[in-house]
């Protein structure tokens, strides 16, 4: 899939269109439907969905930590009754109240890499897709024999994206962020390891004004970003563009199954 948007446009017309995207790089809960047909992320080797099913059976207690807006959550369909969840962001914080509350799911308030606010052995599962998480405090609140199954943001997630919009290149956000680190932690906490698998999938964008929306939406790994500060690669960026249809980039990727 090849988009030329945008390769006949003057340096006006880009600039606008640019900070038009940067004025609106607002989201809610996770969703990035902005860029629909705009950016494409390469299949990862599992699926994470598909990963949890094959553990979760509607009887079980579940928690899901950093829900975001709880939307990845709710896709699964389980029972809102033997659901909970935590989330920390204010605005995602206020959006769950809002969703999760009225379903009838246990959603409060608090940090994934802090204190969990429930009882030892309250679940049969925890999962945490992108966010922080305590291995201790998920041995805490997991039963025995429960599981915790997380799909992770690694430590070099869009590095080459950040080297082609920063002019100085900062350290990594999370440089702890690797598979044999996040599989020793769990170790020592206690856990057996179930599954364990890390991957680097492309990702590619088909307009320069969807990176510029996306990286201030990551602004962790794009600090400082803005399109006066960064224009001169911005315009060398459009350049690219129009010779290849796509500006590609490098995710990270890592999927851990760990049991108590």
């Amino acid at each position: 899939m090849k988009n030329m948007r945008g390769c006949d446009m003057d340096k006006q017309d880009c600039l606008q269109t640019w900070l038009h995207e940067e004025q609106n790089a607002h989201i809610k809960g996770w969703d990035f439907s902005h860029l629909a047909g705009r950016m494409e992320e390469e299949m990862l080797p599992w699926d994470y969905p598909s990963v949890i099913r094959q553990y979760l059976t509607p009887e079980m207690d579940l928690l899901d930590i950093d829900t975001g807006g709880g939307e990845f959550l709710l896709s699964l369909g389980h029972p809102y009754g033997k659901t909970g969840a935590t989330e920390n962001y204010l605005p995602n914080v206020l959006l769950c109240e809002e969703t999760l509350l009225s379903l009838g799911i246990d959603f409060r308030q608090a940090d994934g890499a802090g204190e969990l606010p429930f009882a030892d052995e309250s679940f049969d599962m925890v999962i945490n897709r992108h966010g922080d998480y305590e291995p201790s405090e998920i041995y805490r609140v997991l039963k025995p024999g429960g599981w915790f199954i997380t799909q992770q943001v690694g430590a070099e997630n869009d590095r080459d994206l950040v080297q082609l919009l920063l002019n100085a290149v900062p350290e990594m956000p999370f440089p702890q962020q690797y598979l044999d680190i996040a599989t020793e932690k769990f170790r020592k906490c206690g856990f057996t390891i179930l599954r364990g698998q890390e991957a680097f999938p492309a990702v590619r964008f088909y307009d320069v004004g969807a990176l510029v929306w996306f990286a201030h939406i990551i602004q962790w790994e794009f600090p400082g970003f803005s399109v006066e500060n960064s224009l001169d690669k911005l315009h060398g960026l459009q350049e690219r563009l129009a010779m290849d249809g796509e500006i590609c980039g490098t995710t990270h990727r890592f999927l851990l199954v760990a049991k108590k």
